[in-house]
């Protein structure tokens, strides 16, 4: 299982963040972007994110918190992400997902109390599945109840399909051990590394 950490929520500036998140072993830079639209909190603007992810040296998971992905998909096509994963609730759903695919692996998202039905007609095209497993938009969440058996419903989607899951949203030290027991690939985690003195020491906890 492969670990992903966002810099959403630090004691500590984007910047200092990054860098200490690029020291340890962990395999992606978890990027949160929200436009304050689709979801309340607002951080990046696509112009913005240049200066932002500068000095990155990890492999870039993209979540796209935003109404209109586009311009952000733009900007993103010159930093080579390994992920860009869009919100299946947005309106240009299908139009983001073919310019992603363009260049690099997609991503669809739902929210917690997305139907996981709505997902069939789109699993042979793409890459990744992210679960959510808190309300997004806000770092240092509790994991809702439901998500693990969200994660083993998404599981047996993949007979015939070939995507990964990832999941997003209360990943700590005792929730990993029954994330575990699923067939989870990625587990995205933000306050429980960057939130602590020694970011290693909690990646290590994850694996």
């Amino acid at each position: 299982m492969k670990t992903s950490i966002s810099f959403l929520k630090s004691r500590t500036s984007y910047e200092d963040t990054i860098a200490k998140i690029n020291k340890t072993s962990c395999d992606f830079l978890h990027v949160d972007i929200m436009d304050g639209n689709f979801v309340p909190p607002k951080n990046f603007l696509p112009e913005e994110l240049p200066l932002v992810l500068k000095n990155n040296t990890k492999p870039l998971d993209v979540h796209l918190m935003v109404s209109n992905p586009l311009p952000y998909i733009e900007v993103l096509k010159n930093f080579n992400p390994k992920y860009i994963t869009i919100h299946l609730e947005i309106e240009n759903f299908l139009e983001c997902l073919e310019k992603i695919k363009e260049f690099t692996s997609v991503g669809i998202s739902i929210k917690p109390d997305t139907d996981i039905a709505q997902l069939n007609p789109y699993l042979p095209m793409i890459d990744l599945v992210m679960v959510m497993g808190v309300t997004p938009g806000w770092g240092g969440q509790e994991m809702l109840p439901n998500t693990i058996d969200r994660l083993k419903k998404i599981a047996n989607l993949r007979k015939g399909n070939h995507f990964l899951i990832s999941i997003d949203g209360g990943v700590n030290d005792k929730t990993i051990e029954e994330i575990k027991k699923t067939n989870t690939d990625i587990v995205v985690s933000g306050a429980f590394v960057t939130m602590n003195d020694d970011f290693e020491k909690q990646v290590n906890k994850l694996k």
